[in-house]
């Protein structure tokens, strides 16, 4: 069953992430508004540029912006630093969680039940240098920050179980989204079995932006409320190598439950696929002509 149009609102829309799930939001005929530091670059959706680390400017957009649009019947939140590093420590940490909370409370304002926003895959503990509980990785590993970006997403995830409290009709959804790729990525992928060490730090794991958006999308859809948290993960990995062999040989000793497929990615998603019904349908391998993802 299709869900009726809705007027989404997207926080950094203009991004990476940001710019698959205003395309597929459009293609399904939803009404989309972006906010973003810059313009989406597309003439079919609303932009304005905002600093959502201002509270008021946060209010100001979630409850309609002059003839631009309206207040939206639901939020998309990926405005954010998106990785360590990008600003020093205390300025990136205050940036994410002041942003976050500033969505979160003016989506309170607004009247807004839905939001859905982009926790991350750091709260993991990437970038292993304490080995994982187990493999493959999911909502049971954690939270284990280890840098001012992951403690900001795992805060930002409390932030979302207290606010859902306070408000039972909410419904809010973190997707930990794995490491955001398109297309034009892929050609670099063989070259990462060279070095496997090179990607470890997050156990050779990925998204899709266009699955990631189609996440984005089912997380919408869903009719429950309260908050989650959801691993996003495409279901191989970036390697040609089997997964157990790159277990056994850069997770030594670690627990892997069940039969590992050949190319079966080791952070799972099938919460996601249960929750939400979601499961991603791209893979690296038909971009570059790979050897086919099987068992995955």
């Amino acid at each position: 069953m299709t869900a009726p149009a809705r007027h989404v609102l997207v926080t950094g829309g203009s991004g990476k992430l940001g710019r698959a799930v205003v395309d597929l939001l459009v293609r399904r005929g939803h009404r989309v508004s972006v906010v973003d530091l810059v313009p989406p670059g597309r003439p079919d959706v609303a932009w304005t540029r905002a600093d959502l680390t201002d509270y008021g400017q946060a209010v100001g957009v979630l409850t309609g912006v002059d003839d631009r649009w309206p207040a939206p019947d639901a939020v998309v939140h990926l405005a954010a630093l998106p990785a360590p590093g990008l600003r020093p420590d205390a300025a990136l940490f205050a940036a994410n969680v002041t942003t976050t909370y500033n969505v979160f409370a003016a989506a309170r304002v607004a009247g807004v039940d839905t939001v859905v926003w982009a926790s991350s895959e750091t709260v993991l503990g990437l970038p292993f240098d304490t080995p994982p509980p187990h493999l493959p990785l999911d909502e049971d590993c954690g939270p284990a920050p280890t840098t001012s970006y992951s403690l900001s997403k795992t805060l930002e995830e409390e932030m979302a179980r207290q606010f859902a409290r306070w408000r039972p009709e909410l419904s809010i959804t973190g997707l930990r989204f794995s490491n955001v790729m398109e297309p034009a990525d892929y050609a670099a992928f063989p070259s990462f079995d060279a070095d496997p060490a090179l990607r470890r730090w997050n156990a050779w794991s990925y998204i899709d932006a266009r699955d990631g958006a189609a996440a984005v999308l089912a997380a919408l859809d869903h009719p429950g409320r309260g908050a989650d948290v959801l691993v996003i993960a495409n279901t191989d990995t970036v390697m040609s190598r089997p997964s157990a062999e790159l277990a056994a040989e850069h997770f030594p000793g670690v627990p892997v439950r069940g039969p590992l497929g050949r190319h079966q990615a080791l952070m799972s998603s099938e919460k996601a696929r249960r929750v939400l019904g979601w499961t991603p349908v791209h893979s690296w391998r038909d971009e570059v002509g790979g050897t086919p993802a099987t068992g995955s």
